[in-house]
């Protein structure tokens, strides 16, 4: 059905490079499905900023698909006049495949790379990653139909 992501960036600099690969009935090597980074999965394209007047500006989005709804870079919380603004940067982001249903018999598992870049060069990040995948289905649920061949569920 879809998956939510949050992401706390624990390391500077662009966090989105890491493909999301889809392993599905069988795969072992290699994915089914492999992306081109966690911003074109997510629906940003070539990042989820801009530049205005010299800063770097988050742009938060909403889609019926996917979005980037929450961004901060600071905690607002105040407690006695303290203000505390040690927050590492935080995001959520969201994509519903209902319009592109990833479709497995048996077995599927997800993986995302957390990799960033710096001056033109790939990294490894280790950042604070958490997501959950929704699956819809009635229970108790009547026994599922064959599922039609691959090359006949592909959208032509």
């Amino acid at each position: 059905m879809g998956t939510y992501m949050a992401l706390t960036t624990l390391e500077r600099y662009w966090y989105g490079e890491g493909e999301v690969k889809f392993y599905m009935d069988g795969d072992s090597k290699y994915p089914t499905i492999c992306g081109t980074g966690t911003e074109d999965y997510f629906g940003g394209a070539w990042s989820f900023a801009s530049q205005e007047n010299g800063k770097t500006i988050e742009n938060t989005f909403c889609t019926p698909f996917m979005g980037y709804p929450y961004y901060s870079h600071h905690d607002t919380f105040i407690h006695h006049d303290f203000h505390n603004d040690d927050q590492m940067p935080q995001r959520s982001f969201y994509r519903w495949h209902i319009m592109d249903p990833i479709v497995f018999e048996k077995e599927l598992k997800v993986t995302i790379q957390q990799i960033g870049v710096y001056h033109g060069g790939l990294f490894e990040r280790q950042d604070d990653v958490a997501t959950v995948a929704y699956w819809y289905q009635e229970e108790p649920h009547r026994v599922f139909a064959p599922l039609m061949e691959r090359k006949e569920r592909w959208p032509r």
